[in-house]
């Protein structure tokens, strides 16, 4: 007995419907290599010429470049373009060219005809994931020989086409414009950060070796990590936060775990409530600065691991919910940069963050700007969870659409 609905078919994509076709790309497009920018004198305007780089813009549309070219024109505005190699998050980098451009060697481009719908064939191919048909070399690269046998399901009119891209455009518009208030409401944040945190009169200024004591973390590598033992604070982890404090409890089941003895781990190097931990260690001096605010009140064994600084409170005349933010002032961090050392890697030590300022408002003043960030924080929040919601609708919207499962027409 067949579990093939009525009025679908089986397909060599999978189940669509009994109208819809399945196409090889090759005798549906018209695919084209860029070529050589060594072939090109490059001026102040002309014609556009494109490079993988400029597909970093997160757009659909492929629209500014910094190059141009009076040579005569070699791929259509509304062609479809991708990198040609590269790793897979590069070659799922599809973008829709606005004008009439030059591309790069390194770039393939697809020209439709009248008769199809570029948007559609965007969500298709995005949907398809182009990098999973490249060669799996040690750079994996995608070529005619991917490209021709391609297989994609249509629909039988250009106008149903059409309304699938509409539908998932207009989802696309409502993230970009989430996305854009987010951003906003950062820059605000940080706007605010920097004036609240600014020293006023009456604070009070203090060495950081005054308030804390520093001290080391256990060292384990990320292999040794699992879901079993006891949590584990790898340095990695902090460089790759989103926020800068950490809730042990809520967050208890995504923290990685070392399974070890605590006989084995000094007590400095388990975090309690209010710790700070920084990173010794970044590839950058804007990382140098990089740090976790505990929130542990319930003491939950809590590990600070490899290239982590502990500073530990000498006394409460920093607010435990103030921490979260006056580390991130530009005068703070500019110390950070001023006292990190090396070339490749920046690393800072336990004694230089000890001689780092900082001036501190009265305890209630404390809480009162804390108060002001943590409402920022819980509405940029808030609206990354509607982010987050929003894509998963459009990942489901995809699927739907794009199979003729749901049907616009």
């Amino acid at each position: 007995m067949s579990n093939i609905p009525a009025g679908f078919k089986q397909t060599e994509v999978g189940v669509i419907p009994e109208d819809w076709e399945v196409k090889k790309l090759g005798d549906v497009v018209k695919i084209s290599s860029g070529e050589s920018p060594s072939r090109f004198k490059f001026t102040d305007d002309g014609t556009p010429y494109f490079k993988v780089e400029q597909l970093n813009n997160g757009n659909k549309y492929l629209i500014e470049t910094p190059y141009h070219s009076k040579f005569k024109t070699t791929v259509h505005g509304g062609s479809i373009i991708f990198p040609k190699r590269g790793a897979s998050i590069l070659l799922n980098k599809i973008r829709i060219l606005v004008e009439d451009s030059f591309m790069d060697t390194n770039l393939m481009t697809l020209t439709l005809s009248d008769e199809l719908n570029n948007e559609f064939f965007y969500y298709a191919l995005l949907h398809k994931e182009l990098w999973r048909i490249a060669d799996t070399n040690s750079i994996p690269q995608i070529n005619n020989k991917h490209i021709n046998p391609f297989q994609i399901s249509l629909p039988p009119t250009k106008a149903e086409q059409t309304a699938i891209a509409t539908a998932l455009s207009d989802t696309d518009a409502l993230i970009q414009s989430l996305e854009k208030l987010i951003a906003k409401k950062r820059n605000i944040k940080q706007g605010a950060m920097q004036e609240l945190l600014k020293p006023k009169e009456g604070w009070v200024m203090k060495k950081l070796g005054e308030i804390f004591t520093f001290s080391g973390g256990y060292s384990a590598s990320r292999e040794q990590l699992s879901n079993d033992g006891f949590c584990y604070l790898h340095y990695g982890d902090i460089h790759g936060a989103k926020k800068t404090f950490i809730n042990v409890k809520n967050e208890y089941t995504e923290i990685p775990k070392l399974k070890i003895s605590l006989k084995n781990v000094l007590p400095k190097s388990l975090l309690n409530d209010g710790d700070i931990v920084f990173v010794d260690a970044s590839e950058d001096d804007e990382g140098t600065s990089r740090h976790i605010v505990v929130k542990n009140p319930d003491g939950v064994p809590y590990i600070s691991g490899l290239h982590t600084i502990v500073a530990k409170s000498k006394d409460d005349s920093v607010d435990n919910d103030y921490k979260r933010y006056c580390f991130q002032s530009a005068y703070i961090k500019g110390q950070f940069k001023f006292y990190a050392v090396g070339t490749k890697v920046s690393g800072i030590s336990k004694t230089n963050i000890a001689k780092i300022e900082i001036t501190l408002p009265s305890h209630d003043e404390q809480v009162r700007i804390s108060a002001i960030f943590s409402d920022m924080d819980a509405e940029i929040s808030a609206l990354e969870t509607r982010l987050a919601k929003y894509k998963q609708i459009k990942q489901g919207m995809m699927q739907e659409l794009l199979t003729g499962r749901t049907r616009l027409i």
